[in-house]
């Protein structure tokens, strides 16, 4: 097949061919040793092309460097998770903790042949085939992607030149994403930084001249109230429009949001949407713009949202409404994120833990002045509004991205017409 950045110098070529090792993590445990700062990640740490350490597991020295001897980590390696969630992926950074970094086996580690194929050419190549990739993984109570199969995969690889110009493209988007979700971070920081400022360790405008007294909850500020979660905001819940129908469903034009969409952020689009229909007919309800939704069970319980648009959820999302002003988004969505640990300790459930909607209304929080609370929220609105529009920014570069990737990576686009962002 011919191709237009590069003609048939396009070769397909297994992976076996362009790389020096294709391995996968320890196939047995590791002794954790807290704070060792030795590594032992798994698939769940491999996630939007980044490694994430918060939470990881750490080991003893004796353990890392018997499982490195299998692995061999550094950077430029090509992360697939291979059991479990397959398919996620992360290129190696340069950095000092990827020396001290190893695995277990729901994850492969690919080293590509520098001669042969760029790494973040490799990675890009890869992560445009996903799916097909996903479709070699066999087993039936768990997926599992075999070090046979995944060395066998044919990618298609143009001459290096045309691999680097076509990975710097992709890189400079990436660039920009990661750059947005660090100033969004920074942000949320700042919010985050002012509610304990001012509402935990009472360190707030006037502060200074106004006594603290006894309550339930401790000292507090003259003035302030020990109230609950309930007393401030209703609360309500969604439902599921049943999958027997498909004219609940197809043609929707109701975003429907389910509790894993809940990333602790805006909400800006949903992976599927019901009809009319679907809502007259069902016990699902439409939420306000700026409505704070919480996860109330599953793998995401605690986590937050916030809608941009009218909106409907699931039954595991529960809608946090205000009473009156000045109670709305800002000090809603920092009071639950501040105290989540507090409120997740009190769930119930043996098999399926959970928050309810009564043990939400009825958590104990403390109530500041109208006027201090009007005033935090003029102060965090502008914060919560550049989060919003780095969000649209970002959400906007990822689309030209994946529009972007398949076509670079079949040679469908000429490169010269491609304008960096």
């Amino acid at each position: 097949m011919m191709a237009a950045n590069g003609n048939d110098s396009w070769k397909f070529v297994k992976l076996e061919d362009i790389c020096a090792q294709i391995t996968d993590g320890k196939h047995g445990d590791c002794q954790d040793e807290p704070n060792s700062g030795f590594y032992f990640l798994s698939c769940k740490d491999v996630s939007n092309g980044k490694l994430n350490y918060e939470g990881a597991r750490q080991i003893t020295k004796v353990d890392f460097l018997d499982t490195h001897r299998r692995t061999k980590f550094e950077p430029s390696d090509v992360l697939i998770t291979n059991s479990g969630t397959i398919g996620r992926m992360a290129l190696a950074p340069n950095n000092e903790l990827i020396h001290r970094t190893t695995f277990q086996k729901s994850v492969a580690i690919l080293k590509p042949i520098v001669s042969h194929v760029a790494p973040n050419f490799l990675y890009y190549s890869i992560q445009s085939d996903i799916h097909r990739l996903i479709e070699f993984a066999g087993g039936t109570a768990q997926k599992n992607l075999l070090l046979r199969d995944l060395r066998a995969f044919e990618v298609r690889v143009p001459p290096l030149p045309v691999q680097r110009r076509i990975a710097g493209i992709l890189s400079a988007y990436d660039e920009l994403i990661e750059n947005n979700q660090q100033r969004i971070r920074i942000l949320e920081d700042m919010a985050r930084s002012l509610y304990r400022e001012w509402f935990v360790h009472f360190r707030y405008p006037g502060h200074e001249s106004v006594p603290l007294v006894d309550s339930p909850l401790g000292q507090i500020p003259q003035g302030w109230e020990v109230t609950t979660f309930g007393e401030l905001y209703d609360t309500s819940s969604g439902g599921t429009p049943s999958r027997k129908r498909p004219d609940y469903f197809e043609g929707g034009t109701i975003s429907w949001v389910k509790s894993q969409e809940l990333l602790d952020g805006f909400i800006l689009a949903t992976d599927e949407y019901i009809t009319d229909l679907g809502l007259k007919e069902s016990s699902a309800k439409l939420f306000p713009v700026n409505t704070v939704l919480v996860a109330l069970y599953g793998a995401t319980i605690g986590m937050l949202g916030i809608l941009t648009c009218a909106a409907t959820t699931n039954q595991a999302c529960c809608a946090v409404l205000p009473k009156r002003d000045p109670f709305g988004r800002e000090f809603a969505f920092l009071t639950l994120l501040e105290n989540r640990e507090r409120i997740i300790g009190l769930r119930l459930g043996a098999a399926q833990q959970n928050i309810s909607q009564v043990l939400l209304r009825g958590f104990e929080c403390i109530k500041p002045t109208d006027q201090l609370v009007q005033t935090f929220s003029e102060k965090t609105a502008p914060l919560f509004e550049r989060i919003l529009n780095l969000q649209r920014q970002t959400a906007n570069l990822r689309r030209t991205r994946d529009l972007l990737l398949p076509r670079l990576l079949s040679g469908q686009v000429q490169l010269e017409d491609v304008t960096l962002p």
